[in-house]
């Protein structure tokens, strides 16, 4: 019998980018607290990161309760830019529901691990048809900020598939040094938010430069 295979994606800037929106909702978090906001460049890369700590990596100098208000109304801001019709579309990237639908066909198991709230998932998942993919969703509601491995752990205990069975897909190196921790085959894509080097440094064991290379890193010994 073939052993199960699980391929673990991270969200934001490996499956749909939403850096827009991300910047948009962070930028109105600062302004409400009456703190600089800090330049999108920054702000791409705490991408992925739980909000709290996001905050605590944007703001340094600033005390504990104040992260947890600019994580508070980042959340506030998000939902009502989204209400307000004032979000910008967040686009699969090109290729992505294609390599779901092959990845399926070659018998993968797939999942999620993401920064992201329950909600926020659900969201993008129904948005694009993509709910029917996955059979493990791991976000921030329940679990630790990456690279903290709860999430990927968890992933393995629900459906049951060893770690040496796992690839931990993602842009940003707090997912490939999750991945690394959690004993899962880190796996990093160039299209996303941290540049390649880093996700090399961080553990990646290989870079999908394309989308189309994906199904052929994927298929390891």
């Amino acid at each position: 019998m073939t052993r199960p295979r699980l391929a673990l994606f991270d969200c934001d800037g490996t499956l749909v980018d939403s850096q827009a929106n991300i910047c948009l909702a962070a930028i109105e978090a600062f302004d409400l607290a009456g703190l600089t906001p800090p330049p999108a460049s920054a702000i791409r890369r705490i991408v992925g990161l739980s909000l709290v700590e996001a905050m605590r990596v944007l703001a340094p100098a600033e005390p504990e309760d104040m992260h947890r208000r600019l994580a508070a109304d980042y959340k506030a801001a998000f939902f009502r830019l989204r209400t307000e019709g004032a979000m910008e579309p967040e686009p699969l990237f090109e290729g992505i529901a294609a390599l779901l639908d092959r990845l399926a066909a070659d018998g993968w198991l797939m999942g999620v691990a993401t920064g992201k709230s329950d909600r926020g998932l659900a969201r993008v998942l129904a948005e694009h048809g993509l709910s029917h993919h996955f059979v493990t969703l791991q976000t921030a509601d329940r679990h630790p900020s990456k690279p903290d491995p709860s999430m990927v752990l968890a992933a393995m205990a629900e459906t049951g598939v060893a770690a040496g069975d796992v690839a931990m897909i993602g842009d940003t190196s707090f997912d490939m040094a999750m991945g690394k921790a959690a004993g899962a085959f880190p796996v990093g894509v160039a299209w996303g938010y941290h540049d390649v080097h880093e996700l090399v440094k961080a553990g990646a064991a290989v870079v999908a430069d394309e989308v189309s290379d994906l199904p052929r890193l994927l298929a390891r010994p």
